[in-house]
């Protein structure tokens, strides 16, 4: 009973001290939490920064058979922490603190090997002087600074590597050496496509231009997000709380080769007639996709850079090439044949207040022709005749007949910048009495080359117009992620038997005609040249100097069209020639395009003095008998393709196949290794306990060490190799 007496006063004793305790924690909380609690945040924001955000790794932009053109690759910018490695932990509150001995150690160290470092520095980045550099570190060391910029300039990767390794050498380890690390974007191909690519701000991850810009929101990916935590006193950690996830790479359709080759073709050209600008556009018929894209812009004396992008956003008057689309108009509505006859008299023909001239006025104009010879010739009076005589009327009708084969429409392509085509219509302010006539041979109507382009080249698709295509799909990690299917604009943008006309007058107007420069002996050609005198404002077409914009475009080859092309120069007088300044440029660039385009079989190309048989190097014999089984080439082993032994041997060409000779390695002699290739005799000479070094390339036809004799494990062999 006593016991239990005992029991209670020390139950309540517990419960006593518990709820003074409890009541203590509870006015501490609200002490903290109300009278301290600004103190505590002020503690708080010390040790843990929050929402810092991490940034992803921009996607690629790569060609269509995956050639990298745009990439995002590391630089940094550095700055060197002077009081780096000097702190020491002090006993009482084992909190790291600054130490005056280890700094004046460190400064001591530094001031030692100024020179070296400040020499070393100015080799790796030579525009900053040794006497340079020499003085922004005094000046950090004097200041003390964690953070002092070292070189005002963005380095690589490499560089930056190269310049910590020189300031451990010096200074060990802890060097003070900090990297900011940018991402910069950097293009393998230098200034091919640029214009098209695009342009990023070099300060920040924001697009200016081209692809970069379209597609910025699927190369830009999706920032992380990170908070800062200082650990045990020292430095503070990034703790990643959601990882960034990468932009996705974007498939251009630009193929490097062909934009190589159009690139090449239209600068020679410029620079040979000071032009002003240039621009040349590839696209492939059945899909509309953009193998090449070039943008030329006279920088100064026979220099040309990619700047503006002409080939989208120029609003020029087509000139000569836009007949097509007019006598393509009175086709479809029935008022034309090919065999059409227009007097065009002696090339003077007077026309609703104006005069008319065709380009061989001064030698008596051509007389009778026909539709078919009016294109060839490029004949303005025959064309403007034919129009004003059927659509003088009704102008509007003709206006439908280009809006039928969408020549008015935007395309909304894929790149920024694209301009509108214009294309008057009766009811409009400035439509007079001589709009129409003018109009029909490529004046007083404004549309980009891209958009002349797409009008050819649905000509060269059977009448189907495509919409012009640069990004077939963005990817990330191997899976698509956005996929740009061929877009039809119009599936038919005149009657079959227009189209089979003009394919047929498409094609003299290049084998006869005034676009023969454009032609090709190795395959057909098809097209129209334009020369057509650029207006000066409100000058109009009459002051001053006279600039012309000449080009010409057609598609190849004339039978089975794969690509169409268009080539547009801006000149800054005349004289001035489509077929022999525009038209010679897209010869160079479809004789190219078409030779890299073929593909023979090999039975094709052999003959009686072909060597079918391939030279078959000493080696892996094994190796060799299953290469030469697979081509279905006589030699004298047996391929077993799950057989993975080696063996050695020598190889005896014959007329009508290969024969294999094993050979024996003696152990612990040196093997003749001579006519192997340098992968064979390495991995043999190693086995033998030897250290190879090589001379040339090829296969090996001397070696150092006699075969035979005794092999020395450690022993250096020097193997010389020749094709």
């Amino acid at each position: 009973m006593a016991k239990h007496k005992n029991i209670m006063p020390r139950y309540f004793c517990i419960i006593s001290v518990m709820a003074v305790v409890g009541i203590s924690i509870i006015v501490k909380g609200g002490i903290i939490m109300f009278g301290e609690r600004d103190y505590w945040q002020v503690v708080a924001k010390r040790f843990v920064t929050n929402n810092v955000s991490v940034p992803a790794v921009r996607g690629n932009i790569l060609s269509a058979d995956g050639q990298l053109m745009a990439s995002s690759l590391p630089e940094y910018k550095i700055y060197m922490d002077f009081l780096a490695g000097c702190q020491k932990k002090d006993p009482q509150n084992n909190k790291s603190i600054l130490d005056p001995k280890l700094v004046k150690e460190k400064n001591e160290r530094i001031t030692a090997h100024l020179d070296d470092i400040s020499k070393g520095l100015h080799k790796l980045l030579p525009d900053r002087s040794a006497r340079e550099f020499k003085a922004v570190i005094k000046k950090g060391m004097q200041k003390k600074s964690q953070y002092h910029q070292l070189y005002p300039d963005r380095i690589s990767y490499t560089k930056y590597q190269e310049v910590k390794q020189l300031l451990q050498s010096y200074l060990g380890r802890q060097c003070g050496l900090v990297g900011l690390s940018f991402n910069q974007r950097k293009k393998p191909f230098g200034s091919l496509a640029r214009r098209t690519l695009g342009e990023m701000f070099p300060s920040k991850d924001s697009a200016i231009s081209g692809l970069e810009l379209s597609f910025d929101s699927l190369l830009r990916g999706t920032p992380g997000l990170a908070h800062k935590q200082r650990v045990m006193n020292h430095d503070q950690l990034l703790i990643v709380d959601r990882q960034p996830e990468e932009g996705c790479d974007i498939i251009s359709t630009i193929d490097v080769d062909m934009q190589d080759i159009a690139e090449k073709a239209l600068r020679d050209k410029l620079k040979e007639i000071n032009a002003l600008w240039g621009t040349a556009v590839l696209m492939e018929v059945a899909t509309g996709d953009v193998k090449a894209i070039v943008n030329l812009t006279r920088t100064g004396d026979s220099l040309y850079a990619e700047k503006d992008n002409w080939a989208v956003g120029a609003m020029m008057e087509p000139g000569s090439t836009f007949k097509t689309a007019s006598i393509m108009v009175a086709m479809d509505d029935g008022y034309i044949t090919p065999d059409y006859e227009v007097d065009t008299g002696n090339g003077v023909v007077p026309m609703h207040g104006g005069i008319m001239r065709d380009h061989n006025w001064h030698r008596g104009g051509y007389g009778k022709i026909n539709v078919s010879r009016i294109l060839e010739v490029s004949s303005n009076v025959g064309v403007s005749s034919i129009i004003d005589h059927f659509y003088h009327d009704n102008p509007q009708k003709y206006v439908d007949g280009l809006k039928r084969m969408s020549l008015d429409q935007p395309l909304h392509l894929q790149v920024p910048g694209e301009g509108k085509p214009k294309i008057l219509g009766p009811k409009e302010k400035y439509f007079a009495g001589t709009t129409l006539p003018w109009m029909s041979i490529g004046y007083e109507t404004m549309i980009p080359p891209i958009n002349i382009l797409t009008f050819y080249n649905a000509i060269a698709n059977d009448g189907k117009m495509v919409r012009p295509r640069f990004v077939t799909k963005a990817v990330r990690d191997g899976s698509v992620v956005e996929e740009y299917p061929v877009e039809v604009i119009n599936p038919k943008i005149c009657s079959d038997t227009t189209l089979t006309w003009i394919h047929t007058i498409l094609r003299r107007v290049v084998s006869q005609g005034l676009a023969k420069p454009a032609g090709s002996k190795q395959f057909s050609v098809s097209g129209k040249t334009g020369t057509a005198q650029v207006s000066q404002g409100s000058g109009g077409y009459k002051s001053g100097t006279v600039q012309y914009l000449v080009s010409f475009c057609g598609y190849f080859p004339s039978e089975h069209p794969k690509y169409s092309c268009i080539v547009s120069i801006r000149i800054p007088h005349g004289p001035a020639s489509g077929g022999l300044m525009a038209g010679s440029v897209f010869s160079r660039i479809a004789e190219r395009v078409y030779a890299k385009d073929l593909t023979l079989k090999l039975e094709d190309a052999i003959d009686s003095t072909s060597v079918v048989i391939p030279s078959v190097k000493d080696g892996d014999l094994n190796e060799a008998a299953r290469v030469l089984a697979a081509l279905d080439i006589k030699n004298s082993r047996s391929a077993d393709p799950g057989d993975a032994s080696v063996t050695w041997g020598k190889v005896k060409h014959e007329p009508d196949g290969v024969t294999l000779q094993p050979h024996k390695l003696s152990k612990g002699l040196v093997p003749n290794v001579k006519g192997m290739g340098a992968k064979d005799a390495v991995y043999l000479l190693e086995q033998a306990g030897l250290k190879v070094s090589l001379e040339g390339i090829g296969h090996v036809y001397q070696q150092s060490l006699p075969p035979g004799s005794r092999a020395v494990k450690g022993r250096s062999i020097t193997l010389k190799l020749r094709n």
